[in-house]
């Protein structure tokens, strides 16, 4: 029995060191490619303003998150860090469409529609960075979401051959912090070996260039 369990904890603490060295890769990779303030004086390129999705209101209004992410992307669109915005998010059930929430709000907010790109099959952070890739042919993304969210997404980006530069927005909505990190502590486990086995997104279809005009993906 001591025998047994000798084997069970050295297995529980490889793979707590297994955990922690994943997101370690993650953070670190994230941080490394992460700019606080991001323009057109950079000198990088940037072909688009890339969006990722969260959850919106039954009124048909962005969650404090989804708003966040968005005023962001609208100040950095403003301040001339890309020509174009990709709003990715999850559009799959036909009473729950969080990217008609996004581009509503960025009209609202006068950038031209021709601008907007949509991208509606973004059901996880890997889809939207692999779909923005596939399908939307970005190569040098500037990626907004909440910081705790930009590491994962800035190195999924990486890791699928991008030249993201993650710029993050504010996190002074209410949520819920320990369960939130404690999700994405396992995401970024998860999204390491997604990387490595790179699956198939749920949709992928007819590709729309970024470089184009966004209505093509209305």
């Amino acid at each position: 029995m001591k025998k047994l369990f000798r084997s069970i904890f050295k297995g529980i603490l490889l793979l707590v060191i297994l955990t922690v060295v994943l997101n370690a890769a993650v953070v670190i990779t994230g941080a490394l490619n992460m700019e606080q303030n991001y323009d057109s004086s950079s000198g990088k390129n940037a072909d688009c303003i890339l969006v990722l999705g969260a959850a919106v209101r039954p009124d048909g209004t962005p969650s404090g998150a989804l708003k966040s992410r968005l005023n962001k992307a609208i100040e950095l669109y403003e301040a001339g860090a890309a020509p174009k915005l990709l709003l990715s998010g999850d559009n799959g059930q036909t009473n729950y469409n969080e990217v008609e929430v996004m581009k509503n709000y960025v009209l609202a907010a006068g950038i031209p529609s021709s601008d907007i790109f949509l991208d509606h099959a973004g059901f996880s952070t890997y889809e939207s960075i692999y779909r923005a890739k596939a399908v939307f042919q970005v190569k040098r993304p500037v990626i907004v979401t909440q910081k705790y969210h930009e590491y994962r997404a800035v190195f999924t980006a990486r890791m699928l051959g991008l030249s993201p530069v993650g710029v993050p927005c504010s996190t002074s909505f209410s949520s819920n912090s320990t369960s939130q990190d404690v999700r994405e502590y396992f995401a970024r486990c998860k999204a390491v070996f997604q990387c490595i086995a790179k699956p198939d997104p749920t949709y992928l279809g007819t590709a729309i260039p970024i470089s184009g005009d966004g209505t093509a993906s209305w």
